[in-house]
Order: C-alpha cells, then structure tokens, then sequence
C-alpha cells in the first residue's frame, strides 16, 4: 500500500487518488530564461520516479508539467542579451527537451506554456476582481491574501505576524528563501517600452508568475489535483500562491496531496552563478560519466533529504551502478525462458516495499543490489535467471537505469 508524506498535513499519508477515475498531477516545470542544471534535474526526476511508481502500482495517471517562459527574469535575460524573450526561451526549451531524452524522463501528458494561457490567467483574475479578492493600483492587480481563509497553511505561515500596514510586492519572484509578508501581484499592467504584454479582458499587460500555474491547471484538470509536486524553494511563497488563487475560484480544494523535493547541492554549498558551481548534465557527461550514471545519481537518495553533488559523491554511484549493471548481465547471460524463482519474486517485494513507502529509493535500490549480489549466476538454472531478469526489468520501469 503506498503512503506519501503529505507536506499539507506534515505526516505521511496512505496513498488514495481524489478521482477513482486517474490519479492526476501536476508538476513544477522549468523556468526557462535559464537552462535547467542538474538541481532542477533532481526535482524533475523525483517527479518522474513518482509518476513511473504509480503506474508501476497500477494506477491510470494524467500528469501535466508547465513551462514558465514569460516572466521578470526572462525579460531582463533576453534584454542582457540581446534576444526577443521567444527566441531565448525556445532555445532553452529544446535543450530542455534534449536533457529529458538523455536522462529517460517520460513526456508529460500536458506540457503547456504560460505564453499560451495569458487569456486564461486574465480570465481568472477578473474572477479575483469581482470577488473583490484582488484589486487594482496603478496598472498592476494585486491579490490580498487576508481575504483568503486560511492563506499559508502549506508552508504554516504564522499569519500573526502579518504587517497592520499595506505592503505590496510588485516583482514575480524575489531573491532568497523568506515571505513578503503582504499583497502578491496577478498583472503587471503595461508600461511604455515592454517586452512582453498581452491585449486581454484587463487591459494590456502580461501575467505574473503567481497565477500563471492556475492558468495552466484550469483548462486541463477540473477537478482536485491527486498530487502537486515540485522543489522544495516553492514552498515559500510559490504554492500558497497558486493555493490561494485557484481555490478562491473554485469550490473545491486544489489538490490532495503536496510533494516537494530538497535541494541538490555542490560540495556542500547551494548552486549560484557568483559561486561558479552551477553544474549541467553535460558537465557529467564531460568528466566521463554516462547518462545512467548521472540519472542514477539524482534518484539515489531520499526526496525529502538534502543531496550533496561531489566529485567523489558521483564517482561512488557510478561505480555503484556499474557494479550492478555488470552482475545483471552475468545473469542474463546464462537466462533463457523463467519460472518461478523465490529471489525473483523478493526483489519486486522489497522494491515495492520500500517504494510504497514515500517513495524511498535509496532502500528499494539498496535491498535490491542485496539480493541480486547474493545469486551466483552458476548457480541457478536459466529458467531461474529469466525469472530474475523479469523482475529486474519491471522495476526498472520506474529506475530506467539497469538495463
């Protein structure tokens, strides 16, 4: 029976979809005034893990994961650089989609653009303005989140503290992990000389980041989500925003379950450009590692735990798995046909086991390599190793690094 942490009661759960139908989820995508490095990869791929173990398990699942390609940093990228915000966008989407290829992420189902949904995030917000839950200054709309009940639960956001006096935060996303304690922005109304601006039911402007996730949830899930997943930064502020948008519209909460994954970091040390410790996959692949190897890397630990990225940290994974890997292939070799076969039959019992268990990889792995370190190829007749081929070859339905 799979049981998750639920970040929105803060214990761990079983594990029961909000429609019997599908499980449905979404899923933080990129930012792409950026390439992805291999701390976004991280997040991205304990999403895939999570997805490919559902339907491991059985489960009929949706998953959409969005693109934000329109937002203060894009526009100031693509300015710095001489770029239209579409072209630097587009270019870091395909390289995007090359890194998903190489690392085995499966396609989501959806995979909508922000760019695309202006006239459904306008659509929103003016349902926010009848409400009278958001309101206008100057050209921008603002959401007050006091007139939301029960605004910052993910988080826990102690809402004692919120300021007597009206603040306003006017930028999509700020630097740092903390909260600005006031009224989040919905649209930035247009100003002479903008980049990127939309001509909607509110005017020309363009959508913020806060409620372009809601944009892109609305036309393809109506319904409450199953799971939502993403890093664990968007806790702060990011998700009790799009909490608070959409089920001020909707009669029904957004979504069962949250899931957020920690950070990936380099030596110690969180990624930043003024450190120089932003690494890619093509970094790995570089220092002569395989796209299995960097894969295996990023889900060989617990989700809800810190990964620390070091030279030697990746060097003891790669020998890991091509230590396991060549074990494998010694049984192949001698697999022909399969029965019934005890160490089989443990190994997708330990794998499920510890899956099922808020999706604990490392010990689903680690079990594993236990038991497929204790068959002698010699040993065991072909039918018998088949059978242990089988095995291995359903579980990496969902690793997509044995074989």
């Amino acid at each position: 029976m799979l049981k998750i942490y639920n970040t929105l009661s803060r214990r761990i759960e079983k594990f029961s979809p909000a429609s019997k139908k599908r499980v449905t989820i979404f899923t933080c995508g990129p930012s792409v005034y950026q390439r992805s490095h291999i701390g976004n990869f991280r997040t991205f791929l304990f999403e895939d893990i999570v997805l490919r173990h559902l339907e491991f398990s059985g489960y009929s699942v949706t998953r959409c994961m969005n693109y934000t390609d329109i937002e203060d940093k894009a526009i100031t990228e693509a300015s710095k650089r001489g770029l239209s915000v579409k072209k630097l966008t587009e270019s870091n989407i395909k390289i995007f989609h090359n890194d998903m290829k190489m690392l085995r992420l499966k396609t989501p189902d959806c995979f909508p653009l922000a760019s695309e949904h202006v006239n459904e995030a306008a659509r929103i917000i003016s349902e926010l303005l009848r409400k009278k839950i958001a309101y206008r200054h100057g050209g921008n709309i603002y959401f007050d989140p006091l007139k939301y009940k029960g605004f910052g639960r993910l988080f826990g956001l102690d809402m004692s503290k919120w300021p007597k006096k009206k603040k306003r935060f006017h930028k999509d996303t700020y630097p740092g992990i903390q909260w600005n304690l006031g009224d989040f922005i919905l649209w930035h109304g247009y100003r002479k000389g903008d980049a990127a601006s939309w001509d909607t039911e509110l005017g020309m402007g363009r959508p913020s980041w806060n409620v372009q996730d809601p944009s892109m949830i609305t036309p393809y899930f109506n319904e409450t989500l199953s799971i939502y997943c993403g890093g664990i930064d968007n806790l702060y502020r990011h998700h009790d925003y799009n909490m608070a948008i959409l089920e001020s519209i909707r009669p029904y909460k957004m979504s069962k379950y949250w899931m957020h994954c920690m950070h990936l970091y380099v030596n110690g040390s969180k990624m930043s450009k003024s450190k120089g410790n932003i690494l890619y996959t093509d970094d790995l692949i570089r220092e002569g590692f395989s796209a299995a190897e960097a894969r295996f890397f990023l889900i060989y630990s617990h989700y809800r735990k810190r990964l620390n990225f070091s030279s030697a940290n990746m060097q003891k994974a790669a020998k890991k798995i091509s230590a396991f890997r060549k074990r494998v292939k010694e049984i192949s070799k001698s697999a022909a046909g399969f029965t019934r076969y005890d160490k089989a039959e443990m190994i997708t019992a330990e794998f499920t086991k510890h899956m099922d268990n808020d999706i604990d990889m490392k010990s689903a792995f680690d079990s594993v390599d236990a038991l497929v370190s204790s068959i002698n190829p010699r040993d065991i007749k072909p039918a018998e190793a088949g059978a242990v081929i089988k095995a291995l070859k359903k579980i990496d339905t969902v690793m997509q690094v044995i074989f």
